[in-house]
């Protein structure tokens, strides 16, 4: 598949809210999706998983149509994500992990030296081939809403390997970074070729756009981000270029780092709820729309303090040539899914051209 399969002709999604607005093209309303709206918050999604462990649902295409829609047809949302996690690639090339319950992703070996490169085979779309049945099966369904495809930045994947798992102070990660440059720098550039091509496994499937989530990315200083992070993901997204579907950059805590991500390629930057969107904007520099940011704790507040929380994201916004309402992170597992689908409404409603 080449970006011609991209183009407004043969995608029924290009000319979405949402695609127009990560293209900083005029748009009837502010289009809206969340990040985890398909997960916890939701009974539906805890009724189809019971029972199922989280990898086994991200191989099932049935499991995996069914939770990435729910949210659609719930919130009316302008965009689904399609349900996965981040270390989906890697489990599929061997690496022994898994996810558990309370904890999160866990690594059997921890890699800490060159000889564990050697564990970091290319990733082959036959390796997921799952991913491609599941999205030919989404797009099928979604019609004119886009999907988005879905991946762990090099940089976060990279630290569960090393760390072995979820870290407060990424002290291993930091330590082969600053003390094994050459090191840290090959381990980055291995998970870089694995998340493009499980990227471009899901745009030739039909994915509409793809989101990079660099969860750890908010530990890092901007000189260390530029010098041994930056890299790789520019890697990522040069990569899925030529496909010509819109690259979304976020990550946590990265007011500092707005900047530079911005340079890495995406061509729509999320920012988390700590830094305003119109200075969110200014610091991420002109060419990039902006996605973000109320939040997500706001959502268990009265309706109307809701409304007022999001109308001063609106208003951040304002003149803006890109804007995608998000939230500054992830649905919060114990969020109210009325209050979400009160959010997509008064959203579209108040910003109707």
């Amino acid at each position: 598949m080449t970006a011609d399969d991209h183009s407004p002709a043969q995608n029924p999604a290009a000319d979405s809210a949402f695609l127009r607005a990560c293209r900083r093209e005029p748009v009837p309303h502010t289009p809206v999706w969340f990040m985890r709206q398909a997960g916890r918050s939701l009974p539906e999604y805890r009724r189809v998983r019971e029972g199922i462990g989280m990898l086994d649902s991200c191989m099932r295409p049935d499991l995996v149509t069914e939770i990435t829609l729910q949210p659609v047809r719930r919130h009316r949302v302008d965009a689904a994500i399609y349900f996965s996690d981040i270390v989906v690639p890697l489990k599929a090339i061997g690496v022994d992990l898994d996810i558990k319950p309370g904890v999160g992703p866990v690594v059997g070996r921890p890699f800490r030296t060159r000889e564990d490169l050697e564990r970091l085979r290319p990733l082959e779309p036959d390796d997921v081939a799952y991913v491609t049945e599941a999205v030919g099966m989404l797009t099928g369904e979604l019609g004119a809403t886009p999907l988005i495809g879905f991946a762990g930045a090099p940089f976060t994947l990279a630290s569960y390997l090393v760390e072995g798992g979820p870290s407060r102070n990424h002290e291993h990660t930091k330590a082969m970074m600053y003390g094994a440059p050459e090191l840290w720098a090959d381990l980055l550039d291995r998970l870089a070729d694995i998340t493009a091509a499980f990227l471009k496994v899901q745009v030739e499937a039909g994915a509409s756009a793809v989101q990079l989530f660099d969860s750890w990315a908010g530990a890092l200083a901007p000189e260390d981000y530029r010098r041994s992070v930056l890299p790789a993901s520019a890697k990522v997204f040069g990569a899925v270029a030529g496909y010509g579907v819109p690259r979304i950059h976020f990550g946590v805590g990265t007011g500092e780092l707005l900047g530079a991500m911005g340079e890495a390629g995406a061509d729509v930057v999320g920012a988390d709820w700590r830094v305003p969107l119109d200075e969110a904007a200014r610091r991420i520099g002109p060419g990039r729309a902006v996605q973000g940011n109320l939040d997500p704790a706001v959502l268990f507040a009265p309706r109307e303090a809701v409304e007022a929380q999001a109308l001063r994201v609106l208003e951040a916004a304002r003149g803006l040539p890109g804007h995608v309402f998000n939230l500054g992170h992830g649905v919060l597992p114990d969020t109210d899914p009325d209050a979400l689908t009160r959010l997509v409404e008064f959203v579209h409603e108040r910003t109707v051209r």
